[in-house]
């Protein structure tokens, strides 16, 4: 590693999922010069999934992909003296790091690990249910309807509470010397944050440094989605660019500014597109909050400066709210599902039949009432004078939750009695596994105020030293989230002749989840002045609404907001995944897929904005 703060720091990522493997890791530490490798292993969900079973002695509590990352990368580490922060310690970071350490010493190596601890609330949460301090994240927005069993946490048994913590504890490992800090649930930036952080020796109250550092870990914590993974625009490429695509890196300066990279010599791509469409992902407007400082980029500036270099540049920042997330998963009930297929002529009809013929049986069992979900999803629309079978069949999802396991064996029987009465030519999977009732997490974002976390750092020396870390110096109170219509909107008419076309003929977008929420972020590549006065012009709140068409319901809340910036229009949409991805009916649980369903619509597009360029429809 060279001198500290002589140079930007580079910063690669190894993961954004308990999927990525290990050998990511390996890579990223092998294939050039860099000084942190960071890596987010953790989901809203994959605690839960876990902690029972952590909890029972049937699983170690960390996840073993980080495990393997490390033990395929702790040779290279030792050799080039690479530092590492991830949080693959999941619900057992203090088991991951015992494990490394001893894995060190075994092999002789000279690496110092820490662990950090204080994210892990259950023993306080009776205390704080009583107190009725667990205020739901989107309490902000009075416009909001929680989901009707948005509370059961109350009632339910809770298998895990975990709140986000932020830099501080790993800056604090890094101070005595860590080489290697396991954590568990901290904020998906905060890793990236602590490196920066404490390469240049930046203070609490350097908000705006702080807050590029925050923005520099949103963009390259999420696997290879800037880096091609993911991208909208992947179709404008050789589909070879997008085999075996590396994870991206972060060159941060001493004012915060980064760029965006990756390793020489690799497949996938950097450009402002990526870069843009990794940026709009799972934001919730203009402001990105963490436990150490709130970041306003509502005026980012996104800018290529060589080939693979993104430079990101005008983020402010501002002291950190009073409260961090806090994420609370709980024992929701049952669930299951099954499929069955339809082929060719009369398919509304014939599904029409088989959800008529269910729900019948279902009442003369007196069992139809204690379903909380009950839904028959028909997937897909029948090819007309289909060439082949496949092109001409779609099928029907039947998805129930219950809070019995009993309720959904009794639509197992209730299917089952008339199975033999069905449409013409129903057929399906032998395979009935989902069919069968199974527990489902349902999920809970709370609030929690910073000061009733105990955050501490244990480092794994001989003898081991324990640190606290300290709270915020100073806070700034939670505002409002933006929401607005065009800024000076131009008549749709002044653009010209139109044409129908999809979406996403001409706009790229990325969209996911936010607990019950999706955010979707729109813009033109390389767009004129002229075709960001369209875009924003265009994309109303009515606009949206009719975007969504059957999919939009009552109830539903939009947020709208603008990044002049990247001449892009960013939405939240309030409620559309229920209690969270964990819980969710729909077949998107993660809303990636809402960006693509959207840019799939047909709208007027000006024709002068298609003719010229390498716009045109894949449909």
């Amino acid at each position: 590693m060279a001198a500290r703060g002589t140079r930007p720091v580079r910063i690669a990522n190894c993961s954004g999922s308990i999927t990525d493997p290990g050998y990511q890791m390996h890579r990223q530490a092998e294939l050039g010069p860099i000084d942190f490798i960071t890596g987010d292993y953790i989901a809203e969900a994959n605690l839960a999934w876990n902690a029972s079973s952590y909890r029972a002695g049937q699983h170690p509590g960390y996840e073993p992909t980080a495990k393997d990352g490390l033990w395929r990368t702790l040779p290279v580490l030792h050799d080039k003296r690479i530092k590492v922060i991830i949080n693959g310690g999941s619900l057992n970071p203090r088991g991951l790091a015992e494990e490394v350490d001893q894995e060190i010493k075994k092999q002789g190596y000279k690496l110092l690990v820490a662990w950090v601890e204080g994210d892990d609330l259950m023993s306080q949460l009776p205390e704080l249910i009583k107190s009725d301090a667990l205020v739901h994240l989107d309490s902000g927005n009075k416009a909001v309807k929680l989901h009707p069993n948005a509370m059961g946490f109350r009632t339910k048994p809770v298998v895990s509470a975990n709140a986000y913590l932020g830099a501080r504890g790993i800056v604090k490992a890094l101070d005595h010397g860590a080489d290697i800090v396991i954590c568990g649930r901290v904020a998906d930036a905060s890793p990236v944050i602590a490196a920066a952080q404490w390469w240049w020796g930046w203070k609490e109250s350097q908000y705006d440094e702080l807050a590029g550092a925050l923005l520099a870990g949103h963009l390259i914590e999420c696997s290879a989605y800037s880096t091609g993974g993911n991208f909208a625009g992947f179709d404008r490429y050789p589909v070879e660019i997008f085999l075996d695509i590396p994870f991206p890196i972060a060159e941060i300066e001493r004012n915060g500014e980064v760029v965006v990279t990756k390793h020489g010599n690799t497949n996938g791509l950097v450009n402002a597109d990526t870069v843009k469409c990794q940026f709009l992902y799972e934001l919730q407007g203009t402001e990105y909050l963490n436990s150490d400082v709130k970041a306003e980029m509502k005026d980012i500036v996104v800018e290529e400066v060589g080939k693979d270099r993104v430079r990101v540049s005008g983020v402010k920042g501002y002291p950190p709210p009073p409260t961090t997330k806090l994420a609370v998963f709980y024992h929701g009930g049952f669930q299951s599902e099954f499929v069955i297929n339809a082929t060719g002529y009369a398919t509304k009809e014939k599904y029409d039949l088989v959800e008529a013929q269910v729900k019948h049986r279902l009442q003369q069992m007196e069992i139809l009432e204690y379903f909380d979900v009950l839904d028959f999803q028909r997937v897909g629309v029948p090819e007309e004078n289909p060439q082949t079978q496949l092109r001409g069949t779609t099928y029907l999802r039947i998805f129930a939750q219950a809070p019995k396991s009993e309720t959904l064996l009794g639509l197992i029987r209730g299917f089952y009695d008339v199975f033999m009465q069905h449409f013409p030519g129903m057929h399906g999977s032998l395979d009935t596994r989902t069919i069968f009732p199974k527990p489902y997490y349902a999920y809970y974002p709370a609030l929690i105020s910073q000061s009733l976390i105990q955050e501490t750092t244990h480092l794994l020396r001989s003898p081991p030293i324990s640190l606290p870390a300290h709270h915020p110096l100073v806070y700034a109170p939670l505002l409002p989230r933006a929401n607005y219509p065009p800024t000076s909107p131009v008549p749709l008419s002044t653009f010209g002749h139109t044409v129908p076309r999809p979406l996403g003929s001409l706009v790229f977008a990325r969209s996911g989840d936010k607990g019950a929420n999706i955010n979707l972020g729109l813009f033109i590549p390389s767009s004129t002045l002229e075709e960001w006065n369209w875009l924003r012009s265009f994309l109303t709140h009515d606009r949206m609404k009719s975007l969504m068409g059957g999919d939009w319901r009552e109830g539903y809340v939009l947020e709208r907001v603008e990044f002049a910036g990247i001449r892009a229009v960013h939405f939240v949409v309030y409620g559309v995944l229920g209690r969270g991805a964990s819980s969710a009916a729909g077949l998107d649980v993660l809303g990636k897929g809402f960006a693509e369903f959207v840019r799939a619509r047909w709208v007027d597009v000006p024709v002068r904005f298609l003719e010229g360029g390498n716009r045109g429809s894949r449909l």
